[in-house]
């Protein structure tokens, strides 16, 4: 692969479709042309599946209906996005990859964690991002923020209570242990600007 690329994972609500918009921003003015996608969804296929997923009509999902649906929608976003833009040489960021599969679906449905690994890594053909931005969250702030914001839970994610998104947490702490040259943690606490310029910090580095 001649590209980079980098992805950006957390919890929802830690911010990433602020930030992400920011970095389209910064992008733009540094002359860079990214490709942006996002999961699931980046394709036709893809984001059939993302309304199944997030639509609170199916809430009685099974656990491994949902971790092979999420990796339908990957393996279709690499096979006919990812892959193709890096061989050009381009730079692709993408809003969640791999590791949120592992740290909701695993951690935070409870699946065999060798088992998520290993259908993911099927359906990628075993791609990682270079760099991979963590905006970290703790639950508690996450739900003060939505309560603040004076919104209902959008989709069948936000609907879950404290308990799971701790675990989903405590599975992206464990990534970022495991993974230190590759995962770099935020905390989504600070201010937005803080958190932009933590974020560039990093990019900059490896363009």
């Amino acid at each position: 692969m001649k590209g980079i690329f980098l992805t950006i994972e957390g919890l929802d609500g830690a911010g990433k479709t602020t930030q992400v918009k920011l970095l389209q921003d910064w992008f733009r003015e540094q002359g860079y042309d990214p490709l942006f996608t996002r999961e699931p969804g980046g394709t036709k296929a893809g984001d059939v599946i993302r309304n199944l997923l997030l639509s609170r009509e199916y809430t009685g999902l099974t656990s491994v209906a949902e971790a092979l649906l999420y990796v339908a929608s990957r393996a279709q976003l690499v096979a006919e996005v990812i892959r193709p833009a890096l061989a050009q040489g381009r730079l692709v960021v993408c809003d969640r990859f791999v590791d949120s599969s592992i740290a909701y679906q695993a951690y935070g449905r409870g699946l065999p964690r060798d088992f998520v690994e290993e259908i993911n890594r099927l359906a990628t053909g075993g791609l990682l991002p270079r760099l991979t931005i963590l905006l970290d969250l703790e639950p508690a702030l996450r739900e003060e923020r939505l309560n603040r914001q004076g919104r209902p839970a959008r989709d069948r994610l936000e609907a879950e209570n404290g308990a799971f998104y701790t675990r989903v947490r405590e599975g992206y702490l464990a990534l970022a242990r495991e993974n230190r040259d590759r995962i770099k943690l935020i905390p989504a606490r600070h201010s937005i600007e803080e958190v932009h310029r933590q974020v560039l910090e990093h990019i900059t580095r490896i363009l």
